[in-house]
């Protein structure tokens, strides 16, 4: 670990970043520009002490998941993240693990949309990062570990997971996440988690067996869909995806028109995760 230029990297990176560039309001009083310690840390979810001391050469090794969650805070491309983990004395993310590393293309555009639901998916169905309004209307994905981050795996092993569609709806959403994971494996190969996956599934789940026999390939985002939240009931909404030019990663975006019901629902989810914002957040 090279703790003089892991340092001078952090606080290099960290005052090359505006406000806006991570979606923050720049606010007043800001004696220096770049981002504040705090704000990466806040972006980074570790807490302030912990950053600082990575920037005073005072900090411990950090786990390869802090890396990847300061790489992701501070916006760094895939060369500037192999980079940082080379001086943290990590091994550089591998391909496979790479593919997680959110593309600060997405990311850009996520920041500037806080009135909507939105977020980042990886090819493997997995929640790379959700705004506070997709975390109101889908819950909060960052908790899941091993296979289950995949909400491909979970649809066909957690009947839970099915609840926030429509019955009717629910045979098309099968198809759809086992042609995702089709054109994944397909581009992936069968030594990938894709195909960790697919094994998996296959024993999991009858249903996801049968469809995969049928071979569909296709990367499926129902343009319009209905949502069931616990509190608000069914929300019809338009989604629109945004891809990366390898196709590895998606954001989606979920908006209603004006003057519709749901429209209303969406401002009224925008309350709600405020209050649970406000509600989780320490004194």
């Amino acid at each position: 670990m090279d703790r003089a230029a892991l340092a001078d990297f952090l606080r290099r990176r960290r005052e090359a970043l505006q406000p806006e560039d991570v979606g923050l309001s720049a606010g007043a009083r800001r004696r220096a520009s770049g981002l504040r310690r705090e704000e990466v840390a806040a972006l980074a979810v570790m807490s302030t002490d912990y950053y600082t001391r990575l920037e005073q050469q005072r900090g411990p090794q950090p786990s390869e998941q802090m890396l990847a969650s300061v790489a992701r805070a501070l916006r760094l491309t895939g060369d500037e993240r192999d980079y940082l983990f080379r001086i943290a004395g990590r091994n550089a993310p591998a391909s496979v693990s790479a593919a997680t590393h959110v593309a600060p293309a997405l990311l850009r555009v996520l920041d500037r949309l806080d009135d909507t639901p939105a977020l980042i998916l990886s090819d493997l169905g997995e929640t790379l990062v959700q705004n506070r309004m997709a975390e109101a209307l889908f819950g909060d994905k960052s908790g899941y570990t091993g296979l289950a981050r995949s909400e491909i795996y979970r649809w066909f092993t957690d009947p839970s997971e099915r609840l926030r569609y429509p019955e009717a709806d629910r045979d098309r959403q099968s198809r759809a996440q086992v042609a995702n994971l089709r054109a994944a494996y397909g581009s992936l190969g069968p030594l990938s988690r894709a195909g960790e996956l697919v094994r998996a599934l296959q024993k999991a789940s009858a249903e996801f067996a049968e469809l995969w026999e049928r071979h569909e390939v296709a990367k499926r985002f129902q343009d319009h869909k209905t949502l069931i939240h616990p509190q608000l009931g069914a929300i019809e909404l338009d989604c629109q995806v945004l891809f990366t030019e390898d196709q590895s990663q998606a954001l989606l975006v979920l908006t209603a028109p004006p003057r519709t019901e749901g429209h209303e629902k969406l401002q009224l989810l925008a309350v709600l995760g405020q209050e649970k914002f406000a509600e989780a957040r320490p004194e």
